[in-house]
């Protein structure tokens, strides 16, 4: 039984430390990266479509983005779509495909951003406590009520403790290769 709540514990704190990647990735650095586009909705015949299913899209230079679409009549409809979205770039149209330039970031914006991805790294650790205080919670419970024993439940402290600090380690090596990415110029 306790192994099994630690293997989820486990889980849960693999996918915190997914969400934490995606979220990062959507963070621009000044380089083109096709993540940036993961959320455009593109209206498409009237269906709300993701982007990367009706286009493709290239990284043809470091700082420049092609969307390519499989029909050309959606070029308008994708267009639309990346001018309203947050991404905050203006789409060039070509008649053929879309480009959109990444602009070269100050050093105030790398520095505002790698605070930013700081600070999603240390929610993503709180995350992670909380999944050991309540993994804890309830191994206590089970000792309480003679489920385990005291040496039991010190060994499975141990355990969570330590998946914590691997978890742990590993967002602080996602954190700072996004602040190394981000303070390159």
């Amino acid at each position: 039984m306790s192994q099994e709540l630690l293997n989820a514990a486990k889980d849960k704190m693999k996918k915190t430390e997914e969400a934490l990647q995606r979220e990062l990735g959507a963070i621009r650095a000044g380089r083109a990266n096709a993540s940036i586009l993961d959320r455009i909705q593109v209206d498409y015949y009237g269906a709300a479509t993701p982007l990367n299913q009706i286009a493709s899209i290239t990284i043809p230079e470091a700082r420049v983005l092609m969307v390519s679409p499989f029909d050309k009549t959606a070029l308008q409809d994708i267009e639309r779509a990346l001018m309203q979205s947050d991404i905050g770039i203006s789409p060039t149209n070509d008649g053929n495909v879309i480009r959109l330039v990444i602009p070269m970031l100050t050093e105030e914006r790398r520095k505002e951003l790698a605070k930013q991805v700081k600070k999603e790294g240390e929610n993503s650790k709180v995350v992670v406590r909380n999944i050991r205080r309540d993994l804890i919670d309830v191994l206590k419970k089970a000792e309480k009520s003679k489920e385990m024993t005291e040496d039991d439940l010190r060994n499975y402290e141990t355990e969570a403790q330590k998946l914590t600090d691997a978890s742990i380690k590993n967002l602080d090596g996602i954190v700072a290769e996004k602040e190394k990415e981000l303070l390159d110029v």
